[in-house]
């Protein structure tokens, strides 16, 4: 049964004598102090954790010598010992500390007054026991897929009302569609998370916890994955069969995924940091005055209010970006944010409050679009909403088309998706939709907007229901 339990969360409980103990989990620490038995406390604070989730979780239990047992600790509070070459001590007889607890623990969890909290806290250097297989992916029961007919809302222009498949979600989730347009995955409402090919064939799940966060496609250690954040830790899944891998993250942290990787950012002046090497590392050589906007693999970038832009790479020096000035400006009047490979900057004119909106490439600052000239008052509420392939964008009423390097001005524009390279957005009440160089058209009130195209399928969510429809 061990080998389908999954890996994460990370749990060790280190003995450090007979009254005092520690558990982390998930890189969240809880001390046991002066406890007349340890082993059964620190027990106790795991199998509360077990029940959380509604599974058995791996643990590894280290005793103050430093030899470690392997174990599987239960909900309701039984231990299972795991053999492993660990689980001997230096003269090779087998200590009978840890396995022994199996059969009094249930106990331990029933005890009134038994204290189950724990304070979270960054990653500690664990000593996990390294399993001698790479984790995989567990056999779950598969979500309920069924054909059925979108009849609740008007359909996306294109499309047919005729879902041929649909599969529950979890309420206020969201569903991610890989880059290449041949996966779709969702977070279920039994919290797992699950991914589909275009057809809705369930490729693999795994089990994530219950507070989990829609799920995005996105790349760590220049691999392609699916993430998964969670208050406490951040879940990634290299597909192929692959198991989780988990990177605890710090209290009150925050993961962003403006850039083609995740940005773990902390309230405060705590910095920010990037996943690399399956660990969190901090943001380094971040300039006065600067704010960090997104990380690609291991660098991200950074800019100051007026410029210029940097790129801060792991054991590397900084590099410095300058925007590429457009025809008549004044100097830049401020960076305003950034999407993977682009920066969006204010230029100053020859006229007071208005400017000059220009996106500009992040590698060398050089120019991609200039928008219409504007007041600075208006495009402080611009959006950017930018397609996953990188061909269209609008930034407010600015709609873009970096294929043929054209921009139009469509009035009052104010958009809110992209779904291939249409864009929806909304003027004043009407949603509407366009493309760049295209004539725009209103849509009923209502109309669901694709999330986007799996398998030749347009992805609408409606009451928590994923539907896949086919085309007109």
């Amino acid at each position: 049964m061990a080998e389908k339990i999954p890996s994460w969360p990370k749990v060790t409980i280190r003995l450090h004598d007979d009254r005092n103990a520690e558990v982390t989990i998930a890189g969240r620490t809880h001390p046991v102090s002066n406890h007349r038995d340890p082993r059964q406390a620190a027990i106790a604070v795991v199998s509360d954790r077990a029940g959380q989730l509604g599974r058995p979780v791996r643990a590894t239990a280290v005793e103050s010598d430093g030899s470690s047992w392997p174990l599987i600790v239960h909900p309701d509070g039984r231990v299972d010992a795991v053999e492993s070459e660990s689980s001997t001590s230096s003269g090779g007889a087998r200590r009978p500390g840890w396995p022994v607890i199996a059969g009094i623990a249930l106990a331990v969890v029933l005890i009134a007054g038994t204290t189950l909290y724990f304070t979270v806290f960054r990653d500690g250097d664990s000593d996990v026991s390294k399993p001698s297989e790479a984790p995989k992916v567990p056999t779950l029961p598969e979500p309920k897929v069924v054909p059925d007919q979108f009849s609740a809302r008007p359909v996306p222009p294109g499309w047919s009302t005729k879902a041929s498949w649909t599969v529950d979600i979890a309420a206020k989730s969201a569903p991610a569609v890989s880059p290449d347009g041949k996966q779709v995955a969702i977070v279920t409402p039994d919290a797992k998370v699950a991914v589909f090919d275009g057809n809705g064939k369930v490729l693999w799940q795994d089990k994530v916890p219950k507070d989990a966060l829609s799920p995005v496609y996105t790349t760590i250690d220049s691999k392609p994955v699916l993430a998964v954040a969670a208050p406490d830790a951040l879940y990634y899944w290299a597909g192929g069969g692959a198991g989780a891998t988990s990177v605890e993250l710090p209290d009150q942290a925050q993961v962003q995924f403006f850039g083609t990787s995740p940005l773990i950012k902390v309230e405060g002046d705590a910095g920010a940091s990037m996943v690399a090497g399956g660990k969190v590392k901090a943001v380094p050589n971040q300039p006065r005055l600067s704010t960090v906007l997104l990380a690609e693999g291991d660098k991200a970038l950074m800019a100051r209010y007026t410029g210029p832009l940097f790129w801060s790479q792991l054991d590397k020096g900084l590099q410095t970006v300058n925007p590429k000035a457009p025809s008549g400006s004044k100097g830049i009047e401020h960076v305003v944010a950034a999407s993977p490979g682009r920066a969006l900057v204010l230029w100053k004119s020859d006229t007071k409050d208005i400017v000059i909106p220009v996106v500009h490439s992040t590698v060398n600052g050089a120019i991609l679009a200039t928008c219409p000239v504007a007041k600075e008052a208006d495009v402080e509420s611009w959006q950017w909403v930018p397609d996953q392939a990188g061909k269209v964008a609008a930034w407010g009423n600015c709609v873009i088309d970096f294929e043929h390097k054209s921009t139009a001005r469509y009035a009052d524009l104010h958009p809110v998706s992209v779904t291939g390279t249409t864009i929806f957005g909304m003027v004043g009440s009407d949603l509407v939709a366009t493309t760049p160089g295209g004539k725009g058209q209103t849509l009923p009130a209502d109309t669901a907007r694709p999330w986007g195209v799996a398998g030749g399928r347009a992805l609408v969510v409606h009451d928590s229901t994923l539907y896949a429809l086919d085309k007109k």
